[in-house]
């Protein structure tokens, strides 16, 4: 019941489903509640619980509309302690990346917004422990943060239309690495040679929603051999 009130509102999502949005000082401080109501209602194991799907600082809930309706979920909620995560649970990597590396190199326009040096840029991007909130937009793209306040940069006004895999990225508040090659319109700070999504692997996705992810700078040497080594 305590936990309850962390809710700081829930709303429809069609005839199936409710949203839930949850109180807090910090953006972490919200998805750490997400992601404990999200474990507590797993370890239920209802049946009627078609999906969950973890946002920042939401949590989707899609039902069974043969077995369930919203007052069920939100009776069910109510009745629902949050589970906290054991240290099994989630994963930490280091990623290493080339900073700068060519069709990945927005460190002059970074530079340009916030002012800091390229190599400061770097400095506090490989100086930070990131938390992936959430993966979505494509297949392993892993939502991080939360970025320092000096190195926030806004979006591209216009997206690329083509990203390489591997690129590393900031926006806001937020770093990723782009697992495959698509569209995008966030500052490109480098590549990281590791595949993050392999659509035919036992476990395609690496990074999930929980885990922690530090950066480390490697010359254009290592990202080839890595490259080469994971190709």
């Amino acid at each position: 019941m305590q936990f309850f009130g962390r809710i700081k509102d829930i709303q429809p999502a069609g005839i199936d489903g409710v949203i839930i949005y949850f109180h807090g000082d910090t953006l972490t401080e919200k998805n750490e509640a997400v992601q404990a109501m999200a474990r507590g209602l797993k370890a239920r194991r209802l049946s009627w619980i078609k999906s969950l799907i973890a946002g920042y600082d939401s949590l989707l809930v899609l039902f069974d509309l043969q077995r369930a309706d919203t007052h069920l979920v939100y009776r069910t909620l109510r009745q629902t302690s949050p589970r906290e995560a054991s240290q099994d649970e989630h994963s930490h990597y280091e990623l290493p990346v080339w900073y700068g590396a060519s069709g990945a190199d927005d460190l002059a326009r970074i530079s340009e917004k916030t002012g800091l040096s390229e190599a400061d840029i770097i400095g506090l991007h490989t100086n930070q422990t990131f938390k992936v909130f959430t993966v979505g937009f494509a297949p392993g793209f892993a939502y991080m943060g939360e970025l320092d306040e000096a190195l926030r940069c806004p979006r591209l006004a216009s997206p690329r239309k083509k990203v390489p895999a591997g690129a590393v990225a900031i926006a806001d508040r937020q770093t990723a690495v782009y697992p495959s090659e698509s569209p995008g319109g966030w500052n490109l700070l480098g590549r990281c040679p590791l595949p993050l999504f392999k659509a035919d692997g036992t476990q395609p996705v690496t990074l999930r929603a929980g885990d922690t992810v530090t950066f480390l700078e490697i010359d254009e040497a290592r990202f080839r051999e890595l490259a080469d080594a994971h190709g």
